[in-house]
């Protein structure tokens, strides 16, 4: 005799799942009995929240958002070449340190920031060792300012010191520039926190080989549109975030040709080439300026409640408005669920830090993790997790991108301006995905996973939007 879902199958022609909604416990014992449920992460819209369509001297509020995601859809960042971060990024000096996140100071600073404050000062040969780098970073000596109030972004820490490497990336529709370092790879990397004999060698190298070269083959290539880029990489498995698989492929197929015109050194070229195939995360130091970039334009358009900036630095998380394009809403960095290397464990994790959750405020990286099913090994869960939080992500956003689509949504457009009325009205929080960091200075990566932004920003933003 066939057994009841068999006979609820040919009924309806394909095998029935349970939707879960909100409590995580029902969907645990649904899973001891070997049910398909897909689980839907709800929480009662909080009471109270008023629809607020206009400012109080009569902007509308939604023709100002529709104007922001204009303006963020017809950016074309393309790569404009790499220069030393002291000569092209606006306000850095000799004794400037920039950081990812909103604003803080050495006193503050989580243990992974304070690791890459302390390598990049025994890089940039201000101290001669983590120690005497400590003691400089906290005497006063050394001005730290975010990335964010540069023109800039930085992946985990997010540390910039004067004379590192920085990409430059120009929106040609809207002339703005925006910079970023050249990536490590994973693993104890500066970015992650970690520092050491090996950590600045690779630091000198990239400075001493892998710039100069990719640098004289930019001055020779045609330009590399990286809006079209990150397109094509959505479409190949990555979401440009946590997946950069595709988008390093791509890039190192449009360069390589210049590469080979342009460096006389057989061996300089093969250690480049080498360096950039066997570092997946390449791409995320060019998506994450792309990012800004495209976004900046959107900064300053009076009444636009979409968000432009949401940003870590493993003890704070900061969003930032179109509409308040210089304050900060800052709430404590949350705490990161995930998968964590041989040897680790949540124990060892920092919360949440890093600019890289640019990516999602321009539509793509968690957002678009349906377009990269593979993610989950990467991050925890499942594909259809992965399918699942794209879809929900519709709910907070103003528009769909018309760019960046998702092949397996039937090339839907990714979830583009986070609406922070929104995320206020239907109590859904942004979910992010991102490398976790040792809690302590000079270690390094030990995870990956995902979280929600902290709904404390969000609050305090919403208040600010009620009294425009």
């Amino acid at each position: 005799m066939a057994s009841h879902s068999t006979r609820r199958s040919e009924i309806f022609g394909q095998p029935i799942a349970v939707i879960n909604i909100g409590l995580a416990g029902f969907a645990e014992s649904l899973r001891q009995q070997g049910v398909q449920l897909i689980d839907v992460d709800w929480h009662p819209p909080p009471e109270g929240i008023p629809r607020l369509t206009h400012t109080k001297s009569g902007v509308s509020i939604d023709e100002a958002n529709a104007e922001a995601v204009r303006r963020i859809m017809a950016g074309r960042p393309v790569i404009l070449g790499l220069d030393l971060a002291k000569r092209v990024i606006p306000g850095i000096t000799e004794r400037t340190i920039l950081h990812a996140g909103p604003p803080i100071h050495w006193e503050r600073m989580c243990g992974p920031t304070r690791g890459a404050v302390m390598g990049a000062l025994v890089y940039e040969g201000l101290a001669a060792s983590p120690e005497d780098a400590a003691n400089l970073a906290a005497s006063g000596e050394i001005s730290f300012d975010p990335c964010h109030h540069h023109h800039a972004v930085g992946p985990m820490a997010g540390v910039i010191s004067p004379s590192m490497p920085v990409w430059i990336i120009e929106n040609t529709e809207f002339g703005n520039r925006t910079y970023c370092t050249l990536n490590e790879g994973l693993g104890k990397v500066l970015r992650y926190g970690a520092f050491g004999e090996d950590v600045y060698r690779r630091l000198h190298w990239m400075a001493d080989v892998l710039y100069p070269t990719l640098a004289d083959a930019l001055e020779r290539s045609d330009p590399i549109d990286l809006r079209a880029m990150i397109a094509q990489a959505l479409h190949m498995g990555d979401e440009c975030h946590n997946r950069n698989r595709a988008g390093t492929s791509l890039f190192l197929r449009t360069i390589t040709p210049w590469l080979t015109r342009t460096c006389e050194d057989g061996e300089r070229l093969a250690q480049v080439i080498e360096f950039i195939n066997g570092n997946d995360h390449f791409f995320l130091n060019l998506s994450m300026p792309a990012a800004k970039a495209m976004l900046e334009p959107a900064e300053g358009i009076e009444g636009s409640t979409i968000l432009t900036v949401m940003a870590r630095n493993g003890t704070d998380f900061g969003i930032k408005q179109a509409g308040d394009p210089n304050r900060w809403f800052i709430a404590p960095a949350g705490i990161v669920e995930g998968l964590f290397l041989p040897g680790f464990s949540a124990k060892d994790a920092n919360p949440d830090i890093g600019d890289s959750t640019i990516t999602e405020t321009a539509g793509f990286g968690g957002f678009a993790m349906a377009a990269a099913p593979a993610i989950a090994s990467f991050v925890g869960g499942t594909a259809q997790d992965a399918i699942n939080s794209t879809n929900e992500m519709y709910e907070i956003c103003f528009t769909e991108h018309d760019h960046f689509t998702i092949p397996a949504l039937d090339f839907r457009g990714t979830p583009l301006g986070i609406d922070v009325r929104l995320v206020m009205e239907t109590g859904i929080l942004p979910k992010l995905n991102t490398g976790i960091a040792h809690k302590n200075p000079g270690i390094g990566m030990v995870g990956a996973g995902v979280l929600r932004a902290p709904k404390e920003c969000f609050t305090d933003a919403f208040e600010v939007i009620r009294d425009w």
